[in-house]
């Protein structure tokens, strides 16, 4: 089955055909940093994260463009706010973003462009449109868009010109030719930092956004490119204004469009606008990174996601179920009994294990991770029968077929990010602190083992307990005691430890 993906602009489902074949290219607007990320941000980057994987895993060689919009309005109020300087406030929220990023599995785009740091080939876009009649210059330093000169203005969102929220007043002083035409280029205003201006053919200033991102995309994917994502509501005016000024100056631009839903509360989407933002940094001290992602990844792309108490709670006893299956899968398999098994599951084997045909099935009709989860829990239940049957076979088939569709999604128990030593492991990745600890619970069950073992029960329960208030639960086996960290507490949770 080919991959089929829903292009806003058509409004349908079509079959994915790249510009270049075996090659894709992709444009993802990104943050505007005026203030740390919140969960709707995460949204969008695990969604096309999922989707870089998925084309990856197909054997597509992907350039993912991912910019930062560093300088803005709302960053310099905001910073002005704060008494900081605009472009040290943008970095600092900038590096919050990747670190709530990187704790979460994204895998790095190929380019990370600053808006700042490509003003000549905006003032060159910018100079072109004007050049062809496409752009006007309103006063020194204002330069706008004449969405009149282009027929096609509108074909994205399907709207008549006439029937579109005009574009944002200018600045007093400033006539624009059509209620509707928006701002290139903006000039320096009175009180502005001097640095957020810079100079121009047509006056000093600064971008406008739409601008931006027709540069940097122009600047890393070319003339024409397969697909742009964001946010439905990047739809208009942003995506609009961004095709419009492209093709105005003779570039095909992107192929497809993808967007992806919201997060929603009541309804409603979640915006800090509404009261209702939850930022990653503060999620992230009570909720473990994986559990997190694994909620932001069980909803098809295009669906909004409904957030609610219930939603980590079920996102962390499901990831509780997936990964305690993989890491005793694992340890069976790699134990002497099982050599005939095919011993211990390698990272390779992951990367290259044929997956599912009913789980690549899913994820080629425009990334249906809902159906694909279906599959993984299928094999799940497989992997889980097998391991109580003492099917060594049988379990390391599972094991490797779980642990390949699971990173596709980027939610491998047992790779590089998740697994233990990893940054994403639950011992924050220092493998110093992973062996001693293991060593140091080690010592602990093997003394509880000798206490059972001499019938000295007193002992042995005040052993299990003393691991139990470091936060380490034992399981007894047939095989042994096996050990592994407690589930760390999820916001808004208040069950009982029986309860769980």
């Amino acid at each position: 089955m080919t991959l089929r993906l829903f292009d806003t602009a058509t409004r349908q489902v079509r079959d994915f055909v790249p510009v270049v074949p075996g090659e894709v290219g992709i444009y993802l607007c990104g943050a505007t940093v005026q203030a740390p990320p919140h969960i709707g941000h995460a949204r969008s980057v695990v969604a096309f994260d999922v989707l870089v994987r998925w084309l990856r895993r197909s054997g597509l060689r992907v350039t993912m463009v991912r910019n930062v919009t560093d300088i803005d309005d709302k960053i310099l109020s905001r910073s002005a706010e704060a008494g900081e300087p605009w472009w040290a406030w943008a970095m600092t929220n900038e590096r919050a973003f990747t670190a709530a990023f990187d704790a979460l599995g994204v895998l790095p785009p190929t380019y990370e462009p600053r808006a700042t740091g490509h003003i000549p080939a905006m003032v060159e876009l910018m100079t072109r449109l004007v050049e062809s009649g496409h752009a006007y210059v309103a006063r020194e330093g204002d330069v706008y868009f004449d969405v009149r000169s282009y027929a096609d203005y509108g074909s994205l969102t399907h709207q008549r010109v006439d029937d579109m929220s005009p574009a944002p007043d200018g600045p007093e002083g400033v006539d624009k030719r059509d209620p509707h035409d928006f701002a290139l280029w903006k000039a320096a205003k009175p009180g502005e930092p001097a640095t957020a201006a810079w100079d121009t053919p047509f006056g000093r200033g600064r971008p406008g956004w739409h601008l931006e991102c027709s540069a940097m995309a122009h600047r890393y994917l070319g003339d024409t490119f397969d697909i742009h994502g964001g946010g439905l509501d990047l739809r208009f005016p942003h995506h609009e204004n961004e095709q419009a000024q492209s093709r105005a100056a003779g570039y095909g631009f992107a192929r497809y469009w993808l967007h992806h839903g919201w997060v929603t509360q009541s309804g409603a989407k979640m915006s800090k606008s509404l009261g209702n933002g939850l930022l990653v940094g503060a999620l992230l001290e009570t909720v473990r990174p994986a559990v997190l992602r694994f909620a932001l990844t069980t909803v098809q792309y295009r669906s909004m996601l409904e957030w609610s108490p219930d939603t980590l709670g079920e996102a962390e006893a499901t990831w509780d179920r997936l990964s305690g299956f993989v890491q005793r899968a694992a340890e069976r398999v790699a134990v002497a009994g099982a050599e005939d098994a095919g011993g211990a599951v390698t990272a390779d084997e992951v990367a290259t294990a044929e997956l599912p045909a009913e789980f690549v099935a899913a994820m080629d009709d425009d990334l249906n991770v809902p159906a694909a989860l279906a599959v993984v829990h299928e094999h799940l239940r497989t992997g889980n029968t097998a391991l109580a049957e003492g099917d060594d076979v049988a379990t390391r088939a599972a094991l490797v077929a779980l642990r390949g569709m699971l990173d596709v999604l980027g939610l491998d128990p047992a790779g590089p990010h998740w697994g233990a030593g990893g940054p994403g492991g639950s011992v924050g990745g220092d493998a110093r602190s992973e062996t001693a600890l293991a060593v140091l619970v080690q010592a602990e069950l093997d003394a509880r083992a000798e206490a059972r073992a001499a019938r000295d029960y007193a002992t042995s329960d005040a052993i299990r307990d003393r691991l139990a208030a470091a936060g380490v639960v034992v399981e007894d086996s047939a095989t042994g005691a096996r050990w592994s960290l407690a589930a760390a507490r999820t916001a808004g949770s208040n069950s009982s430890e029986g309860e769980d």
